[in-house]
């Protein structure tokens, strides 16, 4: 009995307990190692029992109990076990291996990973605004160069010429129809129904009305596509949408006066009593 336990103890007693449950199971070393992400020279290593080979007596421990979680063994007698090789070896002169930077079992996790990019993002932020009210610390104030802009622009409204007034319509002016669109139909005449013209005008062709004509007037379902000039300057258009419009008079004095508003009636007086308000 004391024959066996002292094999126990030896260097080589975890290793081979494990090599023997891996086997048991049928599971070959590429197995364990894809199932652990062990790599198998480390596996090779434990069941050789030269954990000297491993990173270092931390990572020998985890993964023995990893390995022996995956052979169906005990993973606290299995890493007990490990930490009395690893002491007797130490009294030998054992020294860890260096860490290997392609060890997947060390390898961060993602959320690890995660949650320190996340720090740096906020160490940058940080730095950012606190450099930034070194460096700017006028960064709120009113912006100089927007300041001078608009004492330039405030001067030279000041000395810029006065616009002069526009300069009145001549009412006596010929009158001029010109098509905006394409197959405009209007029919001119005049007040006793004689036709002056009936066509679908063209996009850009335009008629005067005759100057003799009497009382002129329109018929047209296209008020929108024409643009009126009286003695050569533009007034506003019949309508701003097509609709039906007839009898509308086309003089001058008439085409002026639809632009004008509508002066309210006055009061008319009763006698020195104030006129009664409407309701």
């Amino acid at each position: 009995m004391e024959d066996e336990g002292a094999n126990i103890e030896s260097p080589s007693g975890i290793g081979a307990q494990l090599r023997a449950a891996r086997e048991a199971k049928g599971l070959t070393l590429e197995q364990v190692a894809a199932e652990t992400r062990i790599p198998q020279r480390h596996l090779i290593a434990m069941e050789a029992g030269d954990f000297a080979k491993l990173p270092g007596r931390t990572y020998a421990v985890g993964f023995a109990r990893t390995y022996a979680k995956t052979a169906g063994l005990d993973a606290d007698q299995v890493a007990a076990g490990v930490r009395a090789e690893l002491d007797a070896q130490s009294e030998d002169g054992y020294r860890p291996a260096s860490f290997e930077p392609g060890d997947p079992a060390r390898v961060p996790s993602r959320a690890l990973g995660w949650f320190a990019a996340f720090a740096v993002l906020l160490l940058l932020a940080g730095g950012f605004f606190f450099f930034r009210t070194i460096f700017a610390p006028a960064g709120e104030l009113p912006s100089l160069v927007d300041q001078q802009r608009q004492a330039q622009q405030a001067q030279q409204k000041a000395s810029a010429p006065t616009a002069a007034p526009p300069q009145a319509v001549n009412a006596t002016g010929p009158v001029v129809f010109t098509a905006g669109a394409p197959n405009v139909w209007v029919k001119f005449y005049d007040a006793s129904g004689k036709q002056l013209l009936q066509k679908q005008m063209a996009l850009g062709e335009s008629f005067t009305v005759p100057a003799d004509a009497q009382g002129p007037m329109l018929w047209t379902g296209r008020p929108d596509a024409l643009a009126i000039t009286v003695g050569g300057r533009p007034v506003p258009k019949l309508a701003e949408q097509e609709q039906v419009m007839k009898d509308v008079p086309v003089t001058a004095q008439a085409l002026l006066a639809r632009g004008q508003p509508v002066a309210a009636p006055a009061p008319v007086s009763t006698g020195g009593k104030p006129a009664p308000s409407a309701t």
